[in-house]
């Protein structure tokens, strides 16, 4: 068994992801750690894209009109009115603006990930290690699996409750690498899709699906260069030889909208959401997002509105994290935290223990709220394990990423804390309501909340909101 553990900077690891580029793929012997805390940062940069609502009817003049101002069509959705749009000054787009049949034309913008410098550490699984799909808690690296068992999934496992095929969850977020032993066979290849394009990055243009093809030749433009989406994915469903997930049967479609550059252009989320609406999701989780000025971006904010109102309205459960600013949100007035301040969505903060013996235990405290956690009574639904001071939450790495790249080597998992760790074990306990409630958004997240263990004052309270989610119970397993 191969461990490998150190700490690296913020500016080490953001210098990392813009040189490599230009630079030779990183040794896939380097020890290799990452700062894993995940907060969503204020700053934003334009991508030099435009996002177009349009009225009925737009969807079949929009692109002539575009192309007349010498412009081109991204994406567009009749269903949705809405559009991405490439190649226009700032001129060009008034000039849009001004048709009858549009509504809005918003510049877009690429909403930065920041990555506090904390330690935590990666390790390979023996080649002898085997599938367990049929008893997750069979998995080699359950035993450090606090959060499994914080949630009660391994006693939802033990009444047969692993998920179904048929139910699918989309992950948005920086790609799954469907190559890993605990995902292979899980993942949907031909839903899957990159929703990046070629966007700004500090006035350069960027494309992704190009740097998959230099360092992974033949790779799926959807896979993995970072880590985040394939932890992600992994907590929600897993074959559970390295580690287990929430399931281990349900489906999983990659929905690439963060480049491993540290940025989640808005256009690609939104119009990765509208994608999953159409193409048949029953969940979605959003580990990402950022803070937007309501002053000025009212525009904006009713776009992610209606975007996920539209998803929502066509029975998805959308599931989001909430933010590791530790800020109160009840209190924010000027913030908007996409996408906890959406309405349409189930908000999620994190929990974790405040100490723990070694690696595999003892945990104190093991639903204390996480330190990072952005928090808020009206704000927070539900709450889940994140990870908390030195305590992490345990799945698989990516075999293509470029920021960790010994996890190129092998059957790796990787051990991160934050939000964006808390919010697919909703997602995951919400793929087993669907054959329970139907593609229901509003029974389900009722289920979630009213299933959860209350550990704050009785009811609603800031870090907890209805409570942490119970797995178990919410499947039905236990009362």
């Amino acid at each position: 068994m191969r461990r490998f553990s150190s700490a690296v900077s913020l500016g080490a690891m953001l210098a990392l992801a813009a040189c490599s580029e230009n630079s030779p793929a990183p040794a896939p012997n380097e020890p290799a750690v990452i700062a894993p805390n995940f907060a969503q940062a204020s700053g934003v940069q334009p991508t030099g894209k435009y996002i177009v609502s349009f009225k009925s009817g737009g969807a079949s003049t929009l692109p002539g009109q575009v192309a007349a101002l010498g412009g081109s069509i991204d994406w567009i959705s009749a269903g949705a009115g809405m559009a991405t749009v490439s190649g226009l000054n700032a001129t060009q787009a008034g000039s849009l603006k001004s048709k009858t049949n549009v509504s809005t034309v918003d510049a877009d913008v690429a909403v930065a990930i920041d990555y506090p410098a904390l330690e935590t550490s990666v390790e390979a699984a023996p080649a002898d290690a085997v599938e367990s799909p049929a008893n997750p808690a069979g998995a080699f690296f359950f035993a450090r699996q606090w959060h499994m068992r914080a949630v009660q999934a391994n006693t939802a496992w033990a009444a047969g409750k692993l998920g179904s095929s048929s139910v699918s969850v989309f992950i948005l977020d920086t790609g799954i690498d469907y190559t890993h032993l605990d995902l292979q066979g899980r993942v949907d290849m031909t839903r899957s899709v990159d929703m990046l394009g070629t966007f700004n990055v500090n006035g350069v243009p960027f494309t992704e699906a190009d740097t998959v093809q230099k360092y992974f030749p033949g790779r799926a433009a959807f896979t993995d260069l970072f880590f985040h989406g394939t932890h992600v994915a992994a907590t929600v469903s897993s074959n559970a030889l390295a580690a287990a997930g929430v399931t281990s049967q349900t489906t999983l479609v990659a929905v690439k909208v963060c480049a491993y550059l540290n940025t989640c252009p808005l256009s690609s989320t939104l119009a990765g959401v509208i994608y999953a609406a159409d193409h048949g999701a029953d969940v979605m989780n959003l580990s990402l997002g950022g803070t937007f000025g309501k002053a000025g971006n009212g525009n904006l904010l009713s776009l992610i509105n209606s975007t996920f109102n539209y998803a929502k309205n066509k029975g998805v459960t959308i599931v989001v994290s909430a933010g590791n600013s530790a800020i109160d949100l009840d209190h924010d007035k000027s913030g908007y935290k996409t996408y906890c301040s959406t309405p349409a969505t189930i908000c999620v903060a994190a929990t974790g223990p405040t100490s723990q013996g070694s690696t595999n235990g003892p945990w104190t405290n093991i639903d204390a709220p996480a330190y990072y956690t952005n928090f808020g009574t009206s704000a927070i639904n539900v709450a889940a394990p994140g990870g908390n001071n030195a305590s992490f939450v345990w799945e698989a790495c990516s075999r293509t990423s470029l920021i960790v790249p010994v996890c190129q080597t092998g059957t790796f998992i990787i051990g991160v804390q934050g939000t964006s760790m808390a919010s697919p074990h909703v997602a995951g306990t919400a793929a087993l309501l669907v054959p329970i409630l139907g593609r229901d958004p509003g029974a389900i997240k009722s289920r979630l909340q009213g299933s959860a263990d209350d550990l704050g004052p009785v009811g609603a309270d800031p870090f907890y909101g209805k409570g942490r989610v119970n797995t178990a119970r919410a499947a039905g397993v236990i009362p």
